[in-house]
């Protein structure tokens, strides 16, 4: 037989006290209504006997807060993603709110339904990688919900945006990755994405610093799935007849494609020099040398932490974006 639930009337009846005090106590506020150490104690004892928990309905009815907060990501595999969630989750807990994580799948009309399905749930914020070409859906939210988007962000926002410096990595990997060659492959996402496009200035750049000429031949973009990655590979051999000299992959579910591609056709070798975005630990322990970006999954989640706390003090927070440096992974010798 299952034991009563506690509320604060029966953990004011055991201790003969009111239920203004309980609350006072177990809410952290008994030296400021001048409770007595002995009946401090004497509420605390008895709530830890019963395993008392705070009601979070009643705390959110008081607060009209849910302590809540809504993720939204376009692939739950994806394993940078996934990292920020994970980071984000341990550092919102440790602030007193619950993370509710939501996947569109890269899909507009699918994260339009997610969304509604956490404002449903009254959560206190969202925050979205998106996978809209634009931010005007969530004009009308963020009327009553405060939105912060990330990774995927927008140029003139009216939101507060977070992201990595995709740009001036992607430039300082194919610069040095190309150094020696005239060529260079790029295989990517879709095209219309804050960070495709980022990815692409980045690579055209990295180019322009070696004095290789861009080529746009040499850009295949579809969506970030491995199947996209295998098919540009087979896509890029039909074009030049032959491997590559060099091929820059915008997201490590693409150089998986790549690397399945060149495996079949037992072509994997340090002959095609091959950097990708994103990093895995895997990628230290392949026989080929591949170069690779991480993006810093923990002060993406400490920032996106940190502003949505702050926000909450500030709501008319102006809109502004925040450009978080990415690591550099070298594995091939100059």
């Amino acid at each position: 037989m299952s034991q009563k639930k506690l509320k604060l009337a029966d953990i004011a009846a055991l201790a003969g006290v009111s239920k203004s005090t309980v609350s006072f106590v177990l809410n952290g506020h008994a030296e400021k209504h001048r409770i007595n150490q002995e009946t401090v104690e004497k509420v605390q004892r008895i709530a830890r006997q019963h395993n008392y928990k705070p009601s979070v309905y009643a705390r959110a009815l008081k607060s009209k807060k849910t302590y809540t907060m809504g993720l939204v990501i376009p692939d739950l595999a994806n394993m940078g993603f996934a990292n920020i969630a994970k980071a984000l989750e341990k550092l919102l807990r440790e602030n007193g709110y619950q993370l509710l994580i939501a996947s569109s799948n890269d899909e507009q009309e699918l994260e339009k339904q997610v969304v509604q399905g956490l404002l449903e749930r009254q959560v206190d914020m969202l925050l979205v990688a998106s996978a809209m070409p634009s931010e005007e859906f969530y004009y009308s939210i963020k009327k009553s919900t405060p939105v912060i988007f990330f990774d995927r962000t927008f140029h003139n926002s009216q939101f507060i945006n977070v992201k990595t410096d995709a740009y001036s990595a992607t430039k300082q990997l194919v610069a040095r990755m190309i150094q020696g060659v005239d060529e260079c492959v790029y295989i990517g996402g879709q095209r219309l994405l804050s960070p495709s496009q980022e990815r692409l200035e980045g690579y055209q750049a990295g180019l322009e610093q070696v004095g290789v000429t861009f080529n746009e031949a040499m850009v295949f973009n579809r969506d970030y799935q491995p199947q996209s990655g295998y098919d540009s590979m087979a896509e890029a051999m039909a074009r030049l007849g032959r491997p590559p000299q060099a091929l820059f992959a915008a997201s490590y579910s693409l150089l998986e494609g790549v690397l399945r591609y060149l495996t079949e056709h037992q072509l994997l070798n340090d002959t095609i020099r091959l950097g990708t975005f994103d990093n895995y630990a895997i990628l230290d322990c392949l026989p080929v040398k591949i170069d690779s970006i991480e993006q810093d999954s923990e002060s993406i989640a400490m920032t996106l932490c940190q502003i949505a706390l702050d926000l909450f003090n500030d709501p008319s927070r102006p809109a502004e974006t925040f450009n978080i440096a990415a690591k550099i992974h070298f594995r091939r010798d100059q």
